[in-house]
């Protein structure tokens, strides 16, 4: 694949609600990078078989991602529990990851011309997806700081679910996506430490802005 030359580009591994998508976001913004929230597109997946369990196929994922419009990402019905458990099942399958692999590697080194590089996170980003990044960080946060976050999330949702079944959800969530086979979330040893469990969002974003300005020569 041929690669768009002299481009900012930033890998972001997490656990879940640890605060990544966030960071990304005011990353993009901040540095006018394309974003994408790989998890979101294991999420769709996740739905897709939710929603074609007799027609479930590789060739249906391949149709379905090659015609997919990042808009369609951030609908709210990729935010249930049920689809993140699904979206961690699925990422467990290499065919699956493959296929996945190739869409985000064109988001990541070929992406709009109007941007002046990429920003991805998600859990195998740092280590499988973009090991050449200019930037890797590492963004966690503790499991209990983590569950209330995402509790919040789902009563602005008004979703009915208690902060015990988030926080036994999420943990489930960290030990399928640190013990899976193919593209495990870890931290290695050349992307750098974020920890948000005490740190604003605010506070989070200017730690990293300061990492990344000092490299930029801005």
């Amino acid at each position: 694949m041929k690669k768009r030359k002299n481009i900012i580009t930033v890998a972001i591994d997490s656990p879940a609600a640890a605060g990544a998508g966030t960071q990304a976001k005011l990353i993009s913004k901040n540095y006018n990078l394309f974003y994408l929230d790989t998890g979101k597109i294991y999420r769709y997946i996740g739905k897709l078989k939710l929603d074609n369990k007799k027609k479930f196929t590789y060739s249906l994922i391949k149709k379905k991602i090659n015609k997919i419009r990042l808009n369609n990402l951030k609908k709210k019905s990729l935010l249930s529990d049920e689809v993140a458990l699904s979206a961690s099942e699925i990422a467990k399958d290499q065919r699956i990851r493959l296929i996945v692999h190739k869409f985000q590697q064109r988001c990541a080194y070929n992406p709009p011309k109007k941007y002046k590089g990429s920003v991805l996170d998600g859990r195998d980003i740092i280590t499988i997806q973009m090991k050449d990044a200019m930037f890797k960080f590492y963004i966690t946060a503790s499991l209990k700081v983590r569950a209330r976050r995402r509790f919040n999330e789902y009563l602005k949702l008004s979703k009915k679910i208690t902060y015990n079944d988030v926080l036994k959800s999420l943990r489930n969530r960290d030990k399928s996506d640190k013990e899976r086979k193919y593209g495990p979330l870890k931290k290695t040893k050349d992307s750098i430490l974020i920890n948000t469990t005490k740190l604003s969002k605010k506070a989070s974003f200017k730690k990293i802005k300061a990492i990344m300005d000092k490299k930029l020569n801005y």
